[in-house]
C-alpha cells in the first residue's frame, strides 16, 4: 500500500563530538570536509543515516568511516533542528558525544573527510553548519556529567597516577582542585585499585599507578552509590 503524506519529508543526520585528553588540554576531533557545502571547512564527524540502521549505528559507522575510530564510549547528546541549519534543505541532526584515550586510537580520514585532526577545545577553527553550537552543548554536558558519573576514566589509559586523574578533572572543569582533598575524596569511594606498578621515564620520584574498577562501580551503583567529585 502506498501512503500519501501531507507533510514535508525531512532528512536526519548524526554528528559526533569526540573528546580526547593529552598532557596539556582537552581536545576535540574534527574532520575537514571534502564535498560541498562547506568544502574545505572543519566540522564534526557525521553524516546522513541509512534506512536500515539505528541512530547509534549510524554514528558509529560515520566515526569508523571518517576517522577510523571504533569501539569507543558513545552517548546521545541532543537533537538540533533549527530550520536553516543546513543549506541542502531541512535536516535534523541527532548529536552524540564520545570519549577516547588519545594514545589508544590513531585517527585516519576517509570517505568524504579530507583530513582528521585533534584541536584544543579552546582553539578550534570556524566550523561548518551549526557545529560550534553542538560542540558548546557537548562541552557543557561533559562538565556537568563528569562530576556525577565516572565517565572521565574513558579519557585515561587503563593505569594512571592520581596526579593525572586530578589533572583530568581540573582541565575539564577549568578549576584548580586541592590535592589533599581530591585524593581523600576519590580514594574514599573505593573505586580505584592500587597496582604494584609505577610511572616510567619521569624525572621526579615515580608515582604509583592505579586503575578504575568498573565491576565494583556497577555493584555499588545497584546499592544506591552516588559518585560525586
Amino acid at each position: 500500500m502506498q501512503y500519501i503524506y501531507d507533510f514535508e519529508m525531512m532528512s536526519v543526520t548524526v554528528d559526533c563530538v569526540v573528546f580526547g585528553l593529552d598532557s596539556e588540554d582537552l581536545k576535540v576531533l574534527l574532520i575537514q570536509r571534502d564535498p560541498e557545502p562547506f568544502a574545505g571547512m572543519w566540522a564534526l564527524p557525521g553524516g546522513f543515516i541509512r534506512g536500515d540502521e539505528t541512530l547509534e549505528q549510524a554514528a558509529r559507522r560515520e566515526l569508523s568511516e571518517e576517522t577510523s575510530l571504533r569501539g569507543i564510549f558513545l552517548e546521545q547528546l541532543y537533537t538540533f533542528g533549527e530550520i536553516n541549519r543546513d543549506p541542502r534543505g531541512r535536516v535534523i541532526s541527532v548529536a552524540y558525544y564520545a570519549l577516547v584515550n588519545i594514545d589508544d586510537h590513531k585517527v585516519k580520514s576517509a570517505t568524504d573527510a579530507r583530513n582528521a585532526a585533534w584541536f584544543s577545545v579552546v582553539d578550534t577553527p570556524s566550523l561548518a553548519f551549526d557545529h560550534e553550537k553542538i560542540l558548546a552543548t557537548a562541552l557543557e554536558r561533559l562538565k556537568g556529567k563528569v562530576r556525577y558519573q565516572p565517565i572521565g576514566f574513558e579519557l585515561l589509559p587503563p593505569m594512571f597516577t592520581l596526579s593525572r586523574l586530578q589533572k583530568l578533572y581540573e582541565t575539564i572543569l577549568e578549576t584548580a582542585l586541592d590535592k589533599r582533598n581530591f585524593r581523600r575524596k576519590i580514594l574514599a569511594m573505593n573505586l580505584l585499585e592500587e597496582t604494584d606498578q609505577v610511572e616510567q621515564d619521569v624525572a621526579h620520584r615515580a608515582a604509583r599507578l592505579y586503575r578504575f574498577n568498573r565491576r565494583r562501580y556497577s555493584s555499588l551503583l545497584k546499592k544506591g552509590f552516588t559518585f560525586e567529585v
